[in-house]
């Protein structure tokens, strides 16, 4: 049996109605499309709501920045490097830091830690002019170092100075440094402890630390603590961190110290530091003896506490036999070495102090005229 074949008139039956489909699709999406566009050009943009007036203390803390930001330095260790190659030798930077302008003679200060090791020191400044710091003057046992680099006094604008002595727990502080190298970072905070101890770089007790918990991070170390006036309090110094990061406990040498041991460094080019000329022992040696006191370990050959009669540690019969303990230095009381060493630091080269001292189980007291001791 054959098959029929679609007629011509069919054909041209079912491509019409497919064609017409087609058009009135085509006219729909058309349509639609351009209601949606002129739709879409007829919303207007959202207007923008005025801001208003800052915040009284969001204004506080914009002046403050702008008020001291000038005087924040950036600070670069740098390391030679001897090329393989050539004769040449080249610095590049090790780490970074921060410091703040000192005085218009081009004096910067940061943290010994900062720079110790450094065969070269570049500071920025806030206008982007770079030095290298042409000396450099260290303390570590406070971790305080002093750069002199050679830069216009116009460039150089001096933090405002404060003190620590009279510092409240509670007070609103601000920190303003280079954090992982992102310069000029400002964070703000309170202080939320007084008077702690910390380790410095040197092995030695600093004491009157300021504790914050405005945020500080590697690369503000010898960066300024500012108060809400703008003026310096402390030099922001180390924190503590099991992350490596800010956990909200920061520390900073205070600024009467930083006062002290700065002025001294300009001068001298180092401290010079009044003392005994003695050796001290440890504070397991005090407690072996019950003795609330330094003891006297060793005495140096001519020097002050030897021509004062001061006594060290001796052998008798195959023992040891105790010298003698020192308990107070101008009736100030010294428990422990740090806190001799910080008595003393007080007084002068010269100066005639009277040492409360016990030997053989007796309190006396020994006139000593102290010598400069390293």
């Amino acid at each position: 049996m054959s098959r029929s074949s679609p007629s011509p008139r069919g054909s041209a039956r079912v491509t019409a109605v497919l064609l017409l489909l087609a058009i009135v699709a085509s006219s729909w999406w058309l349509g639609a499309h351009s209601r949606y566009a002129s739709d879409l050009f007829a919303v207007e943009p959202r207007l923008v709501t005025p801001r208003g007036d800052l915040a009284a203390d969001e204004q506080a803390t914009i002046e403050l920045f702008e008020r001291t930001c000038d005087s924040v330095a950036y600070i670069e260790p740098l390391e030679s490097v001897d090329s393989p190659y050539t004769n040449e030798t080249r610095q590049y930077p090790t780490g970074t830091g921060s410091g703040f302008v000192w005085d218009t003679a081009g004096h910067i200060v940061t943290n010994f830690h900062v720079v110790v090791g450094a065969s070269g020191v570049l500071v920025t400044l806030h206008d982007g002019q770079q030095f290298e710091a042409q000396r450099v003057s260290t303390y570590a046992d406070k971790d305080i170092a002093v750069l002199t680099i050679d830069a216009p006094a116009g460039a150089l604008h001096p933090v405002t100075l404060g003190s620590s002595r009279d510092l409240l727990v509670g007070q609103k502080v601000y920190a303003i440094g280079n954090p992982y190298g992102l310069d000029y970072t400002l964070t703000h905070g309170i202080i939320s402890a007084l008077e702690r101890d910390m380790e410095g770089i040197g092995g030695r007790r600093i004491s009157g630390v300021i504790q914050t918990d405005a945020a500080i991070n590697p690369g503000n170390s010898g960066g300024p603590l500012l108060d809400s006036a703008g003026r310096l309090i402390g030099m922001n110094t180390m924190i503590f961190s099991e992350s490596g990061s800010s956990a909200g406990l920061g520390f900073a040498v205070p600024v009467d110290t930083i006062r002290d041991v700065v002025t001294r460094l300009i001068a001298h080019g180092h401290i010079v530091r009044p003392g005994l000329g003695i050796k001290p022992g440890n504070p397991e040696e005090s407690q072996r003896f019950r003795v609330d006191g330094v003891p006297i370990r060793s005495v140096e050959n001519d020097s002050a506490a030897a021509h004062a009669g001061l006594r060290g540690y001796t052998r008798r019969q195959g023992r040891t036999v105790p010298g003698d303990f020192i308990l107070a230095v101008d009736g100030t009381p010294v428990p422990d070495k740090d806190a001799l060493m910080d008595t003393l630091e007080q007084k002068q080269v010269g100066q005639t102090v009277k040492l409360r001292v016990v030997r053989d189980g007796q309190e006396r007291e020994v006139p000593v005229t102290l010598q400069e001791v390293p």
